[in-house]
């Protein structure tokens, strides 16, 4: 398997160069014109209402009209639903029974890291904008409950070729996320008193590409990082002052060695 990684790696490298431009960037515009936003799985009720806005990091964001955020000091991190991840069209096209079962098993702890790092981040908050709430019975203050839903993880290429699955290196529907390297996810904030949503967002983002993530051996690739960043973005944006702008990081950056 190791010297099928290998072979896979070297094709997929040149694959990488080829197919894409390196952008470094610290604005939203440049992640608008790297990464296309991912079509709506239906976890947001209203995704029409939704447009992209300069000032936020996310690709869709919908804000109620008049909503004031200031008044809100706690915060509900809900479990994440990860039903649209399994509805995933590379998932359905493997035709290995554990393998489908150990995809399914990581889709499940990708989704509790989610969770634990968007809680983490906010406990962590220098600022302590929200006290982070684990029982939303336990609440004192008014209270928001932040809702998400895992939608798109692309496969990492070098492992399911690895694992002939999408054939020899340079085919197959799985070539083309090498040069993506997306995550995505859709949201929801809500009153927790009234249950009304109050926002909604939704987000496609990319990891840098590199060697280093070429040759990891999983098929989930750099998400972690991806989900890291998200987080670190919930916060800012809930410390964020009026008229100030949230800038994505970096859309991705083709580096060497």
């Amino acid at each position: 398997m190791r010297e099928t990684l290998k072979r896979t790696f070297g094709s997929l490298l040149v694959l990488t160069v080829a197919g894409c431009s390196s952008v470094k960037s610290g604005s939203n515009e440049a992640k608008a014109v790297a990464v296309e936003p991912a079509p709506n799985a239906g976890f947001i009720q209203h995704p029409e209402r939704q447009t992209q806005r300069a000032d936020l990091p996310f690709q869709k964001v919908w804000i109620k009209p008049g909503f004031d955020k200031s008044g809100y000091r706690e915060l509900v991190v809900a479990p994440l639903n990860t039903q649209y991840m399994l509805e995933m069209d590379w998932l359905h096209d493997m035709s290995s029974a554990s393998w489908i079962s150990n995809v399914k098993a990581d889709i499940a702890e990708l989704a509790q890291y989610f969770h634990d790092q968007v809680v983490k981040d906010f406990r962590e908050d220098p600022k302590h904008r929200f006290r982070i709430v684990d029982n939303a019975a336990q609440h004192k203050d008014k209270a928001l409950r932040l809702e998400l839903a895992l939608i798109e993880i692309d496969p990492s290429t070098p492992v399911l070729h690895a694992l002939s699955w999408a054939g020899p290196p340079g085919t197959g529907s799985a070539v083309g996320a090498v040069n993506q390297r997306r995550a995505a996810f859709e949201g929801r904030l809500r009153d927790l008193q009234t249950g009304e949503v109050v926002a909604t967002f939704a987000d496609r983002d990319m990891a840098d590409i590199g060697p280093i993530d070429l040759t990891r051996l999983t098929w989930y690739g750099p998400a972690k990082g991806i989900m890291d960043r998200w987080a670190e973005q919930f916060v800012q944006i809930a410390n964020r002052k009026p008229g100030e702008v949230v800038t994505d990081p970096t859309a991705f950056t083709l580096r060497p060695f």
